[in-house]
């Protein structure tokens, strides 16, 4: 399956109730929910993308996280579910990189289901004292894979994230 993915709102509203990590968003007992739109396409075809996620930071800058989306608009439905880990380094205020690990099933009607894995990586950049704009990279290699019928066993695509903290 092949998809391009561009966001157009990752995270928002942001809800941290706690911000021992320099006074941010990344602090041990932070919570983030995060609202997702955007589009991709799969099986040569376009979709709208809905989703929603948690993140919850146990350690200073080490947080866990659940994320759901739904691909509407097109045939057949992809349903996506994905449990991941990150790290954002504190070294500075101002620019802030993150790393994290992702696994993700994607349900496809009337198919098998596909489970992926990946990576990704990006620099958080500090907008003002609540907020900050993230950008980066993810890989996703699909477990599994049939090449000849995907057209591909992996991917890499932009991440673009605003996070605001209250």
């Amino acid at each position: 399956m092949k998809k391009f993915l561009l966001i157009l709102l990752l995270i928002l509203p942001t809800f941290t109730s706690r911000t021992s990590f320099g006074g941010d968003l990344f602090g041990q007992g932070s919570t983030q929910f995060s609202l997702l739109v955007g589009s991709g396409s799969a099986f040569n075809n376009d979709y709208l993308i809905l989703g929603v996620g948690v993140n919850y930071y146990l350690l200073d800058g080490l947080g866990i996280g659940l994320s759901y989306e739904n691909w509407s608009g097109n045939s057949p439905r992809i349903n996506q579910t994905s449990p991941s880990i990150q790290y954002v380094f504190s070294q500075g205020y101002l620019v802030r990189p993150y790393v994290g690990a992702f696994y993700r099933n994607i349900a496809i009607a009337n198919q098998s289901s596909i489970n992926s894995e990946g990576a990704r990586a990006g620099v958080y950049f500090t907008t003002a004292t609540n907020s900050v704009i993230g950008v980066g990279l993810a890989y996703e290699a699909y477990l599994n894979c049939q090449s000849a019928v995907f057209g591909g066993c992996s991917v890499i695509y932009p991440e673009i994230a605003l996070l605001f903290g209250f």
